[in-house]
């Protein structure tokens, strides 16, 4: 669809009363399709937007220095490298924004998000829409393209995967991301066929370098953009980069910034040498891969923290490694035809490529937020699909299956509304994760249920028996329910690592003061003063937002 058959950007004077209604109905029919997909992504979200923070919101948000002022832009931007927001300027700052209009209240972070997700969607309608035309045969007319597009767009908005990128506020990485990985593709496809078609690029080029600066998954997006060309426009990729070699030169750019930014990158545990071979990971993924696309299907159960225990022995993740390797090799044949299927399968694999091919991600595996781009080459394909197949008698079951995935969005969104629903239904469905038991123990504690943490930290240390952190928590479980002793039994047995020495020295002096041992109590305070005079670094350690008085 070149500019030469496109006439949607004339002026009216110049059409034809008929051609000027047609567009002017397409118009309203796009903003039609518009308005309910915001409007079914703002119903599905409205209960996430009184959760609470959780988990690794604490070390991103509310315990971390680097955002809470925001006229310190340097600092903001550029915190050292081994910080959680290190190497993400665009994040950082967006986090600092919203600290400086709610600070520690979650409301606004949790509108931002919503505002990206809603933004994202939109640019998935209008992807599809406009990628459609580019199908030969089952998509003469406009009309026949905006349904599939409103399907897919709606069905991915809703989707129940995509709550942890959205209402996990930590996690707005990915979707920020995302939002910028669509628009790089939305303003290529439009520039297309407009004639301002360098502004779109640019744009699309500007898209790319703030995503590269948000996070690393970004670095697929210039290879995604080229098979796009190739396969919808061009034909072929030489023909792709000697018709934008300029474009695609200033897209190769965006690396650069990136590969800056990766310093620091293991501290965050990626890389070799963290409990993986790059060969056993690539066997671990393969399982990975293939449950990411039957929860793309049947999105039931949904998990926040999977662990690192998924699957067992290198044998037991062969039979996974052959279905992918199946789904690959067809993946490449209809990619070589220059298949539609071919494309999105295409954005399905690159995408995760970064996170689930052989370079571990040690600390994190899996994690469902990693679908929220991949999801829309399965939700475009399955509309498409079905609309070419069964036309106008696919609305009522699309409509169904959107109000389904909605309603168990929505309710998957209800367990985020406290700390303790959303690591109780983690520990249920993977029990022997005991980072989750970590983080439920920890919740517990903060909720004044000291004998139910105490449970949860003994359980996790019953699977890590070295865990210094389970070690900790029961013993502050067991002084904040009176028995000082045991808890001082747990302390003096911990050899912590550095981080956690002056928060250890402060509970021995709590255990130490509550069994009237004074003079070593405050040998205690004095040590955890001299390992961290300001108290910052302490608070940051903390499984508990309350301490057991002196």
């Amino acid at each position: 669809m070149g500019k030469q058959s496109g006439a949607w950007w004339r002026t009216p004077s110049m059409e034809p009363p008929a051609a000027q209604q047609s567009q002017d109905q397409e118009v309203r029919s796009v903003r039609v399709a518009a308005l309910g997909i915001i409007l079914a992504t703002l119903a599905v979200y409205s209960v996430s937007l009184a959760a609470p923070f959780i988990y690794d919101d604490r070390v991103w948000i509310t315990g971390n220095p680097f955002i809470h002022h925001l006229g310190s832009l340097g600092r903001v931007l550029f915190p050292p490298a081994g910080s959680m927001v290190g190497g993400r300027p665009l994040l950082s700052l967006s986090f600092a924004l919203n600290y400086a209009v709610s600070g520690s209240s979650p409301w606004s972070y949790h509108l931002a998000n919503l505002a990206i997700h809603g933004g994202a969607a939109l640019l998935v309608l209008g992807i599809v829409r406009r990628t459609l035309a580019y199908v030969p045969g089952a998509f003469p007319r406009p009309a026949d393209r905006l349904f599939p597009a409103f399907a897919a767009a709606l069905l991915w908005g809703v989707h129940p995967i995509q709550t942890e990128a959205v209402t996990y506020v930590s996690q707005r990485a990915e979707s920020l991301m995302g939002l910028f990985y669509l628009l790089a593709l939305y303003a290529f496809a439009r520039g297309l066929e407009s004639p301002r078609e360098r502004a779109w690029h640019a744009t699309a080029v500007l898209a790319c370098l703030l995503g590269m600066v948000t996070k690393e998954v970004m670095v697929t997006a210039p290879v995604v953009l080229l098979a796009y060309d190739r396969t919808f426009v061009s034909g072929s990729f030489g023909s792709a980069l000697r018709a934008r070699k300029g474009f695609y030169a200033a897209l190769g750019l965006t690396w650069l910034p990136l590969v800056v930014l990766l310093v620091g990158l293991r501290e965050r545990g990626v890389g070799l040498g963290l409990g993986y071979s790059w060969w056993s990971y690539g066997f671990l993924e393969a399982w990975v891969v293939v449950h990411y696309l039957a929860l793309s299907f049947w999105p039931f159960p949904l998990v926040l923290d999977h662990g690192t225990d998924l699957v067992g022995t290198v044998r037991d993740a062969l039979p996974w490694a052959c279905v992918l390797l199946v789904l690959i090799g067809a993946a490449l044949v209809a990619f070589l035809r220059r298949s539609p299927t071919g494309f999105a399968a295409a954005w399905f694999l690159l995408i995760l490529a970064p996170t689930s091919s052989v370079v571990p991600v040690a600390f994190q595996p899996m994690a469902e937020h990693r679908m929220y781009l991949p999801l829309a080459a399965v939700t475009a394909s399955a509309a498409a699909w079905v609309w070419a197949w069964a036309g106008r008698r696919s609305v009522v079951p699309v409509l169904l299956a959107a109000l389904l995935l909605g309603a168990g969005a929505f309710m998957r969104n209800r367990d985020y509304r406290d700390e303790i629903t959303i690591w109780k239904d983690t520990v249920l469905r993977v029990p022997s994760n005991e980072r989750a038991r970590l983080a439920l123990g920890g919740a517990l504690v903060r909720a004044h249920r000291d004998a139910e943490a105490g449970e949860q930290f003994g359980e996790a240390l019953r699977i890590a028996p070295g865990d210094v952190e389970a070690r900790l928590g029961l013993g502050i479980a067991l002084l904040n329910l009176g028995r000082a002793q045991e808890a001082l039994q747990q302390f003096e047995v911990i050899v912590p690592p550095k981080p956690y020495l002056s928060l250890l020295h402060l509970y021995k002096a709590k255990a130490l003061d509550r069994l009237g041992r004074a003079a070593e109590a405050d040998a205690e305070y004095r040590k955890t003063a001299e390992l961290d005079p300001s108290g910052e670094e302490t608070e940051k350690k903390l499984p508990a937002d309350r301490l057991p008085g002196r």
